[in-house]
């Protein structure tokens, strides 16, 4: 099984009315600002581990398990809102910078929390590396009735009990459904992530399950469409340099097909002041797990400017 080279302290932290659960590293008496690292969807804060072990210099690092993941607590709702995530942000950034700008880096969803946020609190962010946060494709208004129809049919599934996730019998199985999700996963990196993103629990004859550390709540959509003109004016309010990563497989054309492309991502881009697009080849969007020594090689030199 994987070994981290550099064990993450593990704490809780009050935001708002949730007590939020967050991995650190390194020293907070660092002189450099604080790398805050910003996980996707159906993930954990401790999925950073192979990048901050492949990172040449030791920092103070904070990564947490947004809500509803991992051992933040979901405070009892049936959807979650991005508005949420950004507010929690500013709530740990209190906590854990005061008034110092920080270094900001998102996976996934939270890439487009990292963006997003770096246009409604461009003066907390001295630069910021958005890993596969594409946003979602452009939606038109007359969807809109059929959306609400749906955001509320799954509602009442999850309430019914027909969005719950699946468990194991064994933390192997887990690790399976990680490295099938994702075949670059090796196995060493596959169980080791395995007993991170699920918890064991015992029936009263000792039988194991292995639970998926997640909400189902949020496999519910939102009610409201993406509007792309919103997100471009939130792009623009950005003042951080920004570096945006993307894998080598085209996540976007697997997930949307014609509808959302690479192509009109970068045209998104423009809007952004002062940004810089990477690629890191043999990697699909799980790249910080397929390629984290390349991932973090990104990072460190852009932080450093």
């Amino acid at each position: 099984m994987y070994v981290p080279r550099r064990p993450a302290r593990s704490e809780f932290v009050p935001v708002r009315n949730l007590r939020y659960h967050v991995l650190t590293w390194g020293e907070p008496a660092d002189a450099r600002p604080p790398l805050v690292l910003l996980h996707g969807w159906m993930d954990v804060g401790a999925s950073w581990q192979f990048v901050v072990d492949a990172m040449r210099e030791e920092r103070f690092i904070v990564a947490p398990d947004w809500r509803g993941y991992g051992l933040t607590e979901g405070g009892g709702v049936d959807n979650y809102w991005l508005p949420d995530y950004l507010a929690d942000l500013d709530w740990l950034l209190d906590h854990y910078a005061g008034d110092r700008a920080v270094d900001l880096v998102g996976h996934s969803m939270g890439g487009n929390v990292a963006m997003h946020y770096a246009g409604v609190r461009p003066k907390r962010l001295r630069r910021v590396v958005n890993l596969e946060g594409f946003g979602m494709p452009a939606y038109r208004a007359d969807e809109a009735p059929a959306r609400y129809g749906r955001w509320i049919d799954e509602l009442k599934r999850l309430h019914a009990g027909g969005m719950d996730l699946a468990s194991y019998p064994a933390a192997e199985g887990v690790a399976r459904r990680l490295m099938k999700t994702n075949p670059r996963l090796t196995q060493d990196k596959a169980d080791w992530l395995a007993r991170q993103w699920a918890s064991c629990t015992k029936d009263g004859e000792g039988a194991e399950r292995w639970n998926i550390l997640g909400d189902p709540a949020h496999k519910v959509i939102n009610a409201n469409l993406f509007r792309v003109d919103e997100a471009l004016a939130l792009y623009a309010a950005i003042e951080a340099p920004v570096l945006a990563v993307e894998a080598s497989d085209d996540s976007l054309r697997g997930w949307w097909g014609k509808r959302y492309s690479l192509e009109e991502y970068h045209e998104r881009l423009k809007s952004v002041r002062d940004v810089r697009i990477a690629q890191v080849d043999d990697a699909a969007h799980m790249l910080h797990h397929d390629q984290p020594e390349r991932v973090a090689g990104l990072i460190e030199d852009f932080l450093a400017g």
